[in-house]
């Protein structure tokens, strides 16, 4: 069967609803990301949107994302808050669009780097992408006091992902060290434990 974007689309669409969800006063709110508030976090994801249109469109890429947690890393340097100024679920809007938008069938078959395992095409690379706006779903949840469930199906895509780009981060130390998941703990609780959360009190 062919790679499709269906995933993808619905973890940006979990993002999209935390998003929405954050109250006016909750953007400076601390989150599970070391050193990111809430606003930080939904930067962090605006300009990989846009990162991801450099990747589509061989345009330059955008240089305020910082490094992330979730796994697949696409921004770059060290303030994303600066992507998440003003309104930012339109600020959010926009970048998905143009993003979406670049798309193309021929983009999709486009080769990009993904570390060690060499060059993909990018439909393959917005596949493992899943486990990048999953997390930080969860992460701005956290942090903002909403549900912070996970559409169970991409958690198990992106734990699967984890496995292979995890090691890479570490070493570049992007990804702090894997906590201990607690006895009997479900594959949402397991892959955030992986991922160095703990599922335990909410940050904010």
């Amino acid at each position: 069967m062919a790679p499709t974007l269906s995933g993808y689309r619905r973890a940006l669409d979990l993002f999209e609803d935390r998003v929405g969800g954050v109250p006016g006063d909750r953007w400076s709110a601390p989150s599970p990301c070391d050193r990111w508030t809430a606003r930080e976090v939904a930067g962090h994801m605006i300009s990989g949107q846009y990162a991801i249109l450099a990747l589509a469109t061989g345009w330059p890429a955008p240089d305020a994302g910082g490094a992330g947690a979730g796994g697949v890393d696409v921004g770059a340097g060290g303030r994303p808050g600066e992507f998440a100024t003003g309104d930012v679920l339109s600020a959010w809007h926009t970048a998905r669009k143009e993003c979406d938008a670049a798309l193309t069938p021929e983009a999709l078959r486009r080769p990009i780097p993904f570390g060690a395992l060499g060059e993909l095409p990018l439909i393959d690379f917005l596949g493992a992408y899943v486990l990048e706006p999953l997390v930080h779903a969860w992460d701005l949840a956290r942090a903002t006091g909403q549900p912070d469930r996970l559409d169970q199906d991409l958690v198990h895509h992106a734990f699967a992902t984890a496995h292979v780009v995890a090691a890479g981060l570490r070493a570049a130390g992007r990804l702090g060290p894997a906590l201990p998941p607690p006895p009997r703990a479900d594959e949402q609780t397991r892959l955030l434990a992986f991922l160095g959360r703990a599922a335990g009190e909410p940050a904010g």
